[in-house]
């Protein structure tokens, strides 16, 4: 029974980490990287889908993009959404090509995009906590219902304890370098 409630509650926290990770693949560096359009959605025979389902994006260079469009009409419907979504991104129509140049960002955008990134972090890990408070009740249930022991209770939740503590500390690792990469010019 404990033991469940701490493999459930390690694996919620992994796939908090897991989004929160994929959280901090959308927020823009100085560098160019193909995750930065994840977010981008294309209009498609009436229903939007994601950008990588019409299309083929990679790195041309470290500041700029290359979108290759699966079939032939969807490049300006590319060019479209790339230009309306909140990126402030540009993109230029060379014949099937689309680029997309990354301009530099400015000292300003830098510390807003950190800012970015530390509130991502902390709502990371609100939600490591929270997964923390309900795996403590859930113990609490089972000593209420007399399914546990008192000892067995303090023990799951110092257990409980180390693995959101470990896993608070994996979001700072991760918030720390993504500052870093932000900063680096």
């Amino acid at each position: 029974m404990i033991a469940d409630i701490k493999k459930n509650a390690e694996a919620k926290m992994g796939q908090s980490i897991a989004a929160f990770k994929n959280n901090l693949a959308k927020i823009r560096t100085g560098r160019a990287s193909p995750g930065l359009l994840d977010s981008v959605q294309v209009e498609y025979y009436g229903s939007m889908v994601p950008l990588s389902q019409v299309a083929n994006v990679s790195l041309l260079d470290s500041r700029t993009l290359s979108v290759q469009p699966w079939e032939k009409g969807m490049g300006a419907k590319i060019e479209k959404a790339i230009r309306e979504s909140d990126l402030g991104l540009n993109p230029a129509s060379m014949g099937d090509l689309i680029r997309v140049p990354l301009p530099p960002m400015s000292e300003e955008r830098r510390k807003e995009m950190t800012k970015l990134a530390r509130n991502e972090g902390e709502a990371a890990k609100v939600a490591v906590r929270n997964l923390r408070r309900d795996a403590n009740e859930a113990v609490k249930k089972l000593v209420k219902d007399k399914q546990a022991s008192e000892d067995d209770q303090k023990r799951a939740e110092a257990d409980i304890q180390k693995v959101t503590d470990r896993h608070i500390a994996e979001i700072d690792t991760l918030v720390t370098s993504k500052e870093q990469e932000i900063m680096a010019v």
